[in-house]
């Protein structure tokens, strides 16, 4: 269904080619998964399979690409859209109506089918996805992982025999993600539909793919096979293959299924070892003791926010950082918070999880002095954010949203970092340090647009990190950010809460969670549902465990590190 052949693309003022000898078939009625790090080319090789590469991105693009027999070098996007659907990593910038229903059929109308077909199709996925509710819904409205539906489910409606998907599940809660790949399925299995997707969360696809492409690094050539060969060699797996490789077993199981069949020995092994526990603040007993692996020695990026020399923050001597008491925020008809109370101390990091729309993102909005509260009281470092100045609550609170394009406006790094020097009255070249840190290899001269994903989150978080806040928020951290700049990511708030930050994450994340926090508080409609440590609430939530959970229950393992260290000390 779609060739590449001696594919290359570079792009203008690069020293090597984005893509290089792309040379491969992807048959027709297959889900095919594109895994590698971040930045090696894999949403410019999805663009080159929906002509967006060279038409729209521009750049040279040589050998060639074909899609069911047409030549993409020769037909632009338009003249791809009866064949092939695709959905970026951006669903905002794929939207062109205002509604739901308006929007799911704008690509009917655009290819002109007639009304009734597109009533029906409409109401088909509206049901597939679990959008039936939404469907008058202004897109505007909606959470980042509702609007990802609506892209998706916009793509569908056409019924193309190609989609093209870049992170598909990246908003998505646990849930609505295996929703929508359930739907993949039965796209591939029922229609013979071709799915071409790229996805750094491995944990929810890996085991739905026919095959995997890897690219392993910038320029250099794929390798396509089946998915239990290519975890074996490639640079990014999930926690089940990790642990799978850590075990020695054979096959390499995919699925959490698979794993448990195998895992009998391996939970012998570890039935006498004690699970670690990460401990922090007890959510209704005030501050509590960090553990005493947390607070480690202060570590590189501590000395580049010039506080290399300072004893790290107990929680137990400290007032909280934040302090919520029954905040209810309304907007309009919607009640999208109710009787909300959160007390965060310094460093503490709290997990806010729940399904996409539960408020998690209103919540932080809140903290941070975006929403006003409409009832209840929230306090950040004494004062009430919605309602002092900005260039006040910058020093006390720094957010990084789920888009950080949202904070870069500068056409270079180094005028984003001069920029944030200046605003946070700090040292020149501050900034431009924790970004050598968090974004090796990324020049002065580089423009944020031409950083992939991940790197743009690397990016918005050192310019963040540049005022020192004492709390810190960050809203779907991991988005675009494959295992290793996640591991990265994970390393970088430990030290940051080894230092006394506070850290307040909302994710879907379950294996981020995992690693990192010491609490986990579950919203749900807008109030909260669970509130404890992380192993206490995620190992009994079917939703929220982590792989290695339900492979190892009903042990208390969280993580592949965990189990490693345990048999690494004699389990």
């Amino acid at each position: 269904m779609i060739r590449f052949e001696r594919v290359s693309v570079r792009y203008e003022g690069t020293e090597r080619p984005t893509l290089s000898g792309v040379d491969l078939t992807v048959p027709e009625g297959e889900l095919v998964l594109l895994v590698g790090p971040s930045g090696v080319g894999k949403s410019t090789l999805l663009g080159t399979v929906s002509g967006l590469v060279p038409h729209f991105t521009g750049g040279l693009l040589s050998g060639r690409v074909t899609v069911d027999g047409r030549d993409t070098r020769t037909h632009k996007p338009r003249e791809l859209a009866d064949l092939v659907g695709t959905v970026g990593q951006d669903p905002l910038a794929h939207f062109v109506t205002d509604t739901v229903e308006d929007e799911l059929a704008y690509g009917m109308e655009s290819l002109g089918l007639a009304p009734d077909v597109m009533r029906r199709r409409v109401e088909e996925t509206l049901d597939l996805l679990g959008l039936a509710e939404l469907r008058d819904r202004p897109i505007a409205t909606l959470s980042g992982g509702q609007q990802q539906r609506v892209a998706i489910g916009s793509v569908l409606t056409p019924h193309p025999k190609v989609l093209v998907l870049d992170e598909p599940t990246s908003a998505l809660d646990p849930a609505a993600a295996e929703e929508v790949l359930a739907v993949l399925q039965r796209l591939v299995h029922d229609l013979g539909t071709t799915v071409l997707m790229a996805e750094h969360r491995l944990e929810r696809v890996v085991q739905y793919a026919d095959q995997v492409i890897v690219l392993p690094a910038p320029g250099a050539p794929p390798v396509m096979g089946p998915p239990d060969g290519i975890m074996k060699v490639s640079p990014v797996r999930p926690p089940v293959a990790e642990l799978g490789l850590l075990a020695g077993w054979d096959p390499l199981p995919l699925s959490v299924r698979d794993a448990r069949r195998a895992a009998g020995g391996l939970r012998e092994r570890l039935a006498g070892a004690a699970v670690p526990v990460r401990t922090g603040v007890a959510p209704t007993a005030g501050p509590g003791p960090v553990v005493a692996a947390e607070r480690s020695r202060p570590g590189r990026l501590a000395r580049l926010l010039g506080r290399g020399s300072a004893a790290p923050v107990t929680p137990a001597a400290a007032d909280p950082v934040t302090r919520v008491d029954g905040l209810g925020v309304r907007r309009g008809r919607v009640e999208a918070l109710r009787r909300v109370t959160l007390t965060v101390a310094p460093g503490e990091t709290v997990a806010l999880m729940g399904r996409n729309g539960a408020g998690k993102s209103t919540l932080l909005g809140a903290l941070v002095g975006m929403i006003e509260p409409t009832a209840g009281t929230v306090r950040v470092g004494g004062l009430a954010p919605a309602r002092t100045d900005p260039r006040a609550m910058v020093r006390r609170v720094g957010l990084v949203p789920q888009e950080p394009r949202d904070l870069l406006y500068a056409d270079t790094v180094a005028a984003e970092c001069a920029a944030a020097d200046r605003d946070a009255g700090a040292a020149e070249g501050t900034c431009r340090a924790l970004v050598s840190e968090l974004l090796p290899g990324v020049g002065d001269d580089t423009h944020p647009r031409d950083l992939s994903e991940g790197q743009r989150l690397a990016l918005a978080l050192a310019l963040v990190l540049t005022g020192r806040p004492p709390l810190l928020l960050l809203d779907e951290p991991t988005r675009g950010l494959d295992y290793a700049a996640k591991a990265r990511l994970v390393g970088v708030l430990r030290g940051l809460a080894a230092e006394g930050h506070a850290i307040v994450l909302a994710t879907h994340d379950v294996e981020l969670a995992a690693e990192l926090a010491h609490r986990v508080v579950i919203l749900a409609d807008g109030e909260v549902v669970a509130d404890g440590p992380t192993g206490q609430v995620v190992v009994s939530s079917p939703a929220f465990a982590p792989q290695t959970a339900k492979i190892l229950a009903p042990q208390e393992w969280l993580t592949v590190s965990q189990v490693r260290d345990a048999l690494e000390a004699g389990a």
